[in-house]
């Protein structure tokens, strides 16, 4: 019968610290690469470098985080509104005791409201200027909507710039973190960023396209009332038309760097996972 190997004690401990030492080094390597080099490289600005200074999420009164920034526009005011309304989107009506009795309305009652008010948030330290919205159904229950201010300072090739959060209402309920009566949003803000930019290409209102780094893609993170949300990190900015002239072509697409493609490409294959 064959005698099992002795093994002294020290060499034990000298192979379980290498075994050790081994795990940390890979949980030191992985940590490095998926939240420092990863994150650096997917970061680009190379077609408005002003904007890695820029804001990344809004924030609610009470100064919880809010909805992620997603979208910009190029353009006046006017030529903002216009290009809005050409694309069937709505004016949402500032908020009164009028107008919360309204929504209040067409929410318990089920009667069309297609320019309800929506609740703010704010960036800079103010409300939204503007906001749109599409209503989804019969009532305000649900809808597309979009928030915009006004980068005051910003501008691109002289023209101002705009800021934007484009979420879909799916719901009316109590703010997990407040207690308030609001709006709960659907957790794919990337599909309602897409869809807002496909209304403005199809009323020929853009010329130019591209993105820049938002909040970084993000698979499990929450808005200021609790709502669960998952983003590729994306934002995506538009050049509209000067006078609101309707485009026949279709915006010039400026391309993404490949690092960025790559990771879109990974993001799309991961987003069936948790879509």
């Amino acid at each position: 019968m064959r005698q099992k190997a002795w093994i002294h004690p020290a060499a034990l401990g000298r192979r379980a610290g290498r075994a050790l030492g081994l795990v940390l080094g890979v949980v030191v390597s992985y940590g490095s690469i998926a939240y420092g080099l990863m994150p650096t490289l997917w970061e680009h600005y190379e077609n408005y470098p002003a904007w890695k200074t820029a804001p990344r999420r809004t924030q609610t009164r009470e100064g919880i985080p809010g909805d992620v920034l997603n979208a910009g526009l190029v353009g006046s005011r006017t030529e903002l509104v216009r290009a809005m309304l050409d694309a069937g989107w709505h004016p949402a009506d500032p908020i009164t005791l009028h107008s919360s009795l309204d929504i209040a309305r067409s929410v318990l009652l089920g009667r069309p409201y297609p320019t309800a008010p929506v609740s703010n948030l704010y960036l800079w330290g103010r409300p939204q200027d503007l906001a749109f919205e599409q209503p989804v159904g019969s009532n305000a229950r649900q809808r597309h909507h979009v928030r915009w201010w006004r980068a005051n300072g910003w501008s691109l090739n002289g023209r101002a710039l705009w800021i934007g959060a484009a979420t879909y209402d799916r719901s009316v309920g109590i703010s997990h973190f407040t207690g308030k009566i609001t709006h709960h949003i659907g957790p794919n803000v990337d599909e309602e960023r897409d869809k807002m930019f496909t209304d403005l290409r199809n009323a020929g209102q853009l010329i130019q396209l591209f993105q820049v780094t938002g909040v970084g893609p993000t698979l499990d993170a929450h808005n200021g009332a609790g709502d669960r949300y998952f983003t590729d990190g994306e934002v995506t900015i538009g050049v509209l038309a000067r006078n609101n002239q309707v485009q026949t072509a279709q915006p010039q697409q400026l391309p993404n760097p490949p690092v960025v493609r790559l990771k879109s490409t990974l993001w799309t294959w991961l987003k069936t996972l948790i879509d």
